[in-house]
């Protein structure tokens, strides 16, 4: 049996759709198709339909994805261990959107330094769900924001940084009351679905602060550029890449002591890339312990065509 035929075949199950799983796979979609009959004959069942384009799977189909998931991890480890018994020639890693272009470079930099022949496999997605692909085997790894549940026995929580809730406004709202500023201006509400949002909600809630909602998005990054554009001001983590951007924001502390979204990694404790995860926790903890606080930059006082267009937008 086609081990990539399998890979395909639990990749479609997982995103349930021949498009999505041929981007992921970088296949075309034709090729995926082609994986899936020729798995089919070979089993001599069908494993999905198709309903429009999304796809779901025969009962057969759900009777062997578990398994199929236990031969890919199976065949994995066999390839890790065959490489190296002492340290695994790949790493499935997955990390969530905002860790992509603020944790995840310079620990893999310093990864490397150690480990230059490392080959590294990064999976995106939500930090709940590559909790539970950690979990399930799939990933040895995850740079993740702070599960809400118990981790489950198999895997290990380190936790990493902490990014405080502040209020994100334009710099020509420095020096405004954060709460005034969260219930009186347009608010641009990180997505509730996000660990960040969350926190953000709850605060608002327990400070029973009723914002004007002007859009809810799950983009640190597009949440910024809206607020320089003087579009609104937003309460989120204190995501060091916000005062690096060259944006007009700043950043004002919310009054006592504020929640925070805490970083860290999921490790899987069982599998032959156990060595490596220890490797990229260490250098994880090495870059951030000895990273420096990043300061916002010091607003600029802006023009008075600036200022008025600023003002008439957050009316």
């Amino acid at each position: 049996m086609n081990i990539e035929f399998l890979h395909s075949f639990v990749t479609v199950a997982d995103v349930g759709s021949m498009a999505e799983a041929a981007r992921r796979l970088d296949l075309t979609p034709a090729a995926i198709a082609a994986r899936l009959h020729a798995l089919e004959d070979e089993l001599g069942t069908a494993l999905i339909q198709r309903a429009g384009r999304s796809v779901r799977l025969t009962e057969a189909g759900l009777k062997i994805l578990e398994r199929a998931r236990g031969m890919l991890r199976d065949m994995r480890d066999l390839r890790a261990i065959a490489h190296d018994s002492s340290l695994p020639g790949e790493l499935r890693l997955g990390v969530f959107s905002s860790a992509l272009t603020s944790v995840l470079p310079p620990v893999l930099r310093h990864l490397y330094d150690a480990h230059p022949e490392l080959s590294v496999f990064v999976s995106p997605g939500s930090s709940v769900d590559l909790c539970h692909r950690v979990s399930a085997g799939e990933l040895d790894a995850a740079i993740v924001v702070e599960p809400q549940f118990v981790v489950p026995k198999n895997c290990e929580w380190q936790a990493l940084t902490e990014e405080p809730l502040v209020v994100v406004a334009h710099a020509s709202q420095a020096g405004g009351e954060p709460h005034a500023l969260l219930a009186g201006e347009p608010f641009i509400r990180y997505d509730r679905m996000s660990v960040g949002g969350q926190l953000a909600d709850r605060y608002l809630r327990d400070h029973d602060i009723r914002p004007r909602q002007r859009l809810e998005i799950d983009s640190l990054a597009a949440i910024a550029a809206l607020v320089d554009q003087g579009l609104g001001v937003a309460l989120l983590p204190d995501w060091p890449p916000l005062w690096t951007g060259g944006m007009n924001l700043v950043r004002i502390p919310l009054p006592g002591r504020a929640p925070v979204r805490r970083i860290g990694i999921v490790l899987a404790l069982q599998g032959p890339c156990v060595p490596l995860a220890r490797s990229l926790l260490r250098a994880a903890q090495a870059v951030l312990r000895r990273a420096p606080p990043v300061a916002a930059r010091a607003p600029k006082a802006p023009t008075p065509k600036r200022k008025s267009a600023a003002r008439r937008s957050m009316r």
